[in-house]
């Protein structure tokens, strides 16, 4: 049998080995194509923000708004100048004024709102007094509303100015829009502020008068309460015990014993009645002294300087008697620094000083005693300042420690006569 032997390096059969099968494996997912991701646009935006968006808004509703504002205050002016010889003519005028007052709110709302300005509201019209005049003159002097109408009166030109800059930026000007709205609308806030803000002085001034009602209301109703407690442990306790006494007199009288028992009864109810019309004078004296309303201000501090425990001396230098009110309310203001002067001074002499300067009042009162008042030492100060502020007084105290302690007091003068000032 012969062997057949295949050199090495030769080309054997046509079949070579095969490799072992290998099992069957899924096909495994296709990879991420990373080029799909870098296909994907980004989602759409604004190419401006949205504070920019409506500051745009607020320039381009400039002309609409300045035009119905121009139009009304041409129209209002105009009308109310040329009837202002007729009946009708001032009203309309403070009707239109008042209107204008609205366009001045929906103004602010409209800058609050686009351009993020906050500004109060301005307090309503102060009408001091009941009736259709006093309604027409506070109306008319109303500075909220007439800064209101100059607002819509200069800004018809400023409105045809943003709305065609911006309107024209829009299409040409884009890549700058931002920059021209920011500066347009500052302007804008520079006369919304200017023009449409309340008054800081006019708004403090009301804020003071509102607080010094509140004074007055509460004075008025501590002097009420001191006034019912006086009469009722005072005068008419005495007039109750009178009427008794008198009453256990007259049955005795009846029953025919007219003793010294009787006599006594009278005379104790004698008494009763010297000491019962003493308290009322005093009461008359706190509420309104009769000498102060029949000889004035000058007559009536003399006569509370008479009943100081220190010499007091009094000079007042008044040509005319001011308001009743005015008047009381200095009278006051001396018998309670008089009773200080008294009870917690320690001085040997005092002096009060009453003058006129210009349209205010003045009143000083000095004395050589201990010093160290102030007002919240209890004395009462407090209570006096609050009250002198109510009618738009001032009430100031120097007195360092050792004294002397000189206190000024201003009252605002008014004309006896003038307004409703009353007579206590």
């Amino acid at each position: 049998m012969t062997e057949r032997i295949t050199p090495v390096g030769s080309v054997g059969p046509s079949n070579p080995p095969q490799a072992p099968h290998a099992p069957d494996v899924p096909d495994a997912p296709d990879a991420p194509d990373e080029s799909a991701d870098n296909d994907r646009l980004p989602p759409a935006r604004f190419a401006l923000g949205r504070q920019t968006w409506k500051e745009i808004a607020h320039l381009l509703a400039n002309l609409p708004v300045s035009i119905v504002g121009f139009v009304y205050v041409v129209t209002l002016i105009s009308m109310g100048a040329g009837l202002a010889v007729t009946v009708v003519g001032l009203p309309l005028l403070a009707g239109g004024l008042l209107g204008a007052r609205l366009l001045g709110r929906m103004e602010r709302a409209r800058a609050r709102k686009l351009l993020g300005v906050r500004i109060d509201e301005p307090s309503p019209v102060l009408v001091r007094r009941t009736g259709f005049f006093s309604w027409l003159w506070s109306s008319l002097r109303d500075s909220v509303a007439w800064r209101t109408v100059l607002y819509d009166f200069i800004r018809l030109p400023w409105g045809i100015v943003t709305f065609t800059v911006t309107l024209t930026s829009l299409f040409l000007l884009w890549p700058v829009l931002p920059f021209l709205a920011r500066g347009l609308t500052n302007v804008d806030r520079a006369m919304v502020r200017g023009l449409l803000s309340p008054s800081d002085e006019l708004e403090r001034r009301i804020a003071e008068l509102e607080s010094d009602r509140g004074v007055v209301v509460d004075t008025a109703a501590a002097d009420l309460r001191r006034i019912e407690r006086d009469l009722h442990d005072g005068a008419q306790a005495r007039l109750v015990n009178l009427a008794m006494g008198l009453g256990l007199a007259k049955e005795k009288l009846l029953e025919g014993q007219a003793d010294e028992t009787v006599a006594a009864m009278v005379d104790e109810a004698h008494g009763e009645v010297k000491l019962a019309l003493q308290e009322l004078r005093d009461l008359a004296r706190g509420i309104h002294p009769a000498v102060l309303t029949d000889r004035g201000l000058d007559a009536a501090l003399s006569s509370i300087a008479s009943r100081c425990t220190v010499p007091v001396k009094v000079t007042a230098d008044l040509a005319t008697r001011p308001a009743a009110a005015i008047e009381g309310i200095a009278y006051f203001t001396v018998s309670e620094l008089l009773q200080n002067v008294s009870k917690h001074s320690g001085a040997r002499s005092a002096s009060v000083d009453v003058w006129r300067a210009d349209e205010r009042l003045l009143i000083q009162v000095r004395d050589d005693g201990r010093g160290g008042a102030a007002l919240d030492g209890g004395t009462g100060m407090a209570g006096l300042a609050d009250r002198l502020g109510a009618v738009d007084g001032l009430f100031l105290i120097d007195s360092p420690p050792g004294g002397p302690t000189t206190i000024t007091a201003e009252l605002p003068w008014r004309n006896r006569g003038d307004g409703q000032d009353g007579r206590g």
